[in-house]
């Protein structure tokens, strides 16, 4: 079983995956193709997606029963102990800027001011 979901790729794109797969909801194609076929597909996916994202899921022989391959897409899936997870981005993580402003800081400006 394999299941691709497209996020914002070009309508031509999906009528490609319509040749080897069922859209089941706008975005959303299902069907079992071979392995060698799943993997032609998604490098089709990969190159025509343009700003879009896109989601492959299938079924393989591992503790989970399916594996997943994410393009342009913010959440990557790590491999945890044999698993595969996924890492969502943390939104509220801001890039740490360590270069202290320059000028006098509010407390040494306090200090001077208190001590006349």
């Amino acid at each position: 079983m394999t299941v691709i979901v497209l996020t914002n790729c070009p309508s031509g794109l999906r009528g490609f995956l319509t040749r080897w797969l069922l859209e089941i909801s706008a975005g959303v194609f299902i069907g079992n193709p071979s392995a060698r076929i799943r993997d032609a597909l998604w490098n089709e996916v990969q190159q025509y997606a343009g700003q879009g994202r896109a989601l492959l899921v299938h079924t393989t022989n591992n503790e989970q029963g399916f594996t997943f391959r994410t393009h342009d897409h913010g959440w990557h899936p790590i491999d945890h102990e044999g698993l595969t997870l996924i890492r969502r981005p943390n939104p509220n993580t801001q890039p740490t800027n360590n270069t202290p402003k320059p000028g006098w800081s509010n407390a040494a400006k306090r200090r001077r001011f208190t001590r006349g």
